[in-house]
């Protein structure tokens, strides 16, 4: 029994979930439609080249929630994932899952995306336990900023790392399956790393290593 830890975006979805959320506000009459994801592409380039600054990205897309509920963004949230994303889950990825299941392994999704869209994307999947970028609400509301330690990079290995301490959990003969040269410091810290469709950079990182890659596309 171990722990089986999955990146989201581009991994077990074939997309990013805060792209895909960028367009359906704009459907929604939430953003100036063409400015707004036109930025968003200009920023998702950026995090496919390392070289994003996660809270310029975050303080960009929650813009359209502040003064919001937590509540009315769910509300939106259900159908969007159910309509738009679950179509999107990868054939191999629910094998996967149900592989770690079977084996008796603890699964985590850790994502750089919002909490709210990760934790209602983790219910399609049937994966209860999530770490992902918390929001900071006032009154009520949405603020339009982040709380916490951002799941991004370095910052997923330190909310793991605090997780595992508060779950009384270890990473000994842990997975952890992503798509992305961001997570090569968490891929590097568990016994047994998965690039899956990596990008370019991970790809050759993960053939010198001699990771397994993985195509699930």
């Amino acid at each position: 029994m171990a722990l089986a830890i999955f990146d989201l975006d581009d991994t077990l979805i074939d997309g990013d979930c805060a792209s895909l959320w960028s367009a359906h506000m704009a459907e929604l009459g939430w953003v100036d439609g063409e400015s707004f994801v036109r930025k968003d592409h200009e920023l998702m380039a950026l995090y496919a080249e390392g070289k994003l600054a996660m809270e310029d990205y975050m303080a960009f897309s929650l813009s359209p929630l502040v003064g919001r509920t937590a509540e009315e963004v769910d509300f939106v949230a259900g159908p969007f994932v159910e309509d738009v994303v679950e179509p999107l889950i990868h054939s191999d990825a629910m094998r996967c899952l149900a592989r770690h299941r079977a084996a008796g392994d603890r699964i985590l999704i850790i994502s750089a995306s919002a909490h709210f869209l990760v934790s209602a994307i983790a219910e399609r999947l049937g994966v209860e336990e999530v770490l992902a970028i918390d929001l900071e609400e006032q009154h009520g509301s949405y603020s339009g900023r982040t709380r916490g330690v951002l799941t991004y990079r370095e910052g997923k290995v330190t909310r793991l790392n605090a997780w595992l301490e508060e779950q009384d959990e270890s990473l000994e003969g842990a997975y952890f399956y992503s798509d992305s040269r961001n997570d090569l410091p968490l891929l590097s810290l568990v016994a047994n790393p998965h690039t899956v469709n990596p990008d370019p950079t991970l790809r050759a990182h993960a053939e010198q290593a001699g990771w397994p890659v993985l195509d699930w596309r």
